[in-house]
């Protein structure tokens, strides 16, 4: 028996409860049924079952197995279908990651378009502003901004944001228009710090080098959308990613400052944990979400 059918062995054991019931769906007797997860355990070097008179139970380990295999085997059956001919017809889960604000504004139109497109996929799709763990989690595809740290992560680069400074012209009509970092320090500035956006503001000099900036905060908030709406009334000056305030921009309600001396731009990725055996549906959608995405702009000229 091949892997992929011991895990279907253990799974239908799992579900009747019993060696017998679930060794009859494969013609196999109990005594083969229990030597065939007894080499599993053994290859695994784990115990998965409990075996009483009475009853069987999941260890640990045998309960993480019985929920990544049922995974897995969902996603090899889906290659399968979809090899011989059924892929008009993707299907399944897809459990989603993305920071809030971007999530809000660019990936849930993606979202919805897909599953127009698809309707049997069904989508749960999480946003938080926090560095998910996606094997822990169980999470198919994740949006990331910034620069990616080593991993065993698989990723696809979709786009690029920088990180802009602005102001209302109310403000700027009232107080000056800085021309250089150095000027900031006579400014006020309405600061969104959290772990990913410190206090102070990093710039890039004439030499291209980068170099940190106090600027005085009249007021600290942890949303960006807080600091850029106070902006907006003329607040002070505030520093977001350039998708946050294009809308703004555009409209000119808010103005891009010292634009010669911002830092290079944050590169936007898509990551999976794994190419291999990667779901049809994954990558179909990996594959739309990649499309729609590079083709926004975001203000980073």
């Amino acid at each position: 028996m091949d892997h992929l059918d011991q895990l279907r062995l253990f799974l239908a054991i799992v579900d009747a409860g019993s060696f017998a019931a679930g060794g009859r769906k494969f013609a196999r007797s109990p005594s083969s049924a229990t030597r065939i997860i007894a080499e599993l355990e053994q290859r695994l070097g784990t115990r998965l079952l409990q075996r009483t008179t009475r009853k069987l139970s999941l260890t640990d380990s045998g309960a993480r197995l019985v929920e990544q295999a049922r995974r897995l085997l969902g996603d090899f059956d889906e290659a399968i279908r979809y090899a011989v001919g059924e892929g008009g017809r993707l299907r399944g889960p897809i459990h989603l990651s993305a920071p809030i604000s971007f999530g809000n504004r660019h990936v849930a139109p993606v979202v919805r378009d897909f599953l127009d497109a698809h309707p049997e996929i069904t989508v749960r799709m999480t946003l938080e502003d926090r560095l998910v763990d996606l094997v822990e989690e169980r999470i198919d595809v994740a949006m990331r901004i910034g620069h990616l740290e080593n991993s065993s992560l698989v990723c696809k680069r979709v786009g690029m944001l920088r990180r802009v400074v602005v102001a209302s012209p109310d403000y700027l009509r009232r107080h000056g228009t800085p021309r250089t970092p150095e000027q900031l320090a006579r400014h006020a500035a309405v600061s969104f710090v959290n772990h990913a956006n410190p206090a102070a503001w990093i710039f890039q000099g004439r030499d291209r080098k980068p170099r940190k900036v106090g600027v005085p905060s009249r007021l600290e908030v942890n949303r960006a959308e807080a600091a850029i709406l106070l902006a907006r009334q003329g607040m002070g000056l505030t520093r977001a990613l350039s998708y946050q305030v294009a809308d703004d921009i555009a409209r000119g309600s808010l103005v891009r400052l010292l634009k010669a001396y911002e830092p290079a731009p944050i590169p936007i990725h898509l990551v999976y944990p794994s190419a291999r055996l990667l779901a049809p549906r994954i990558r179909a959608f990996l594959d739309f979400a990649a499309r729609r995405i590079s083709s926004l702009a975001f203000n980073t000229t």
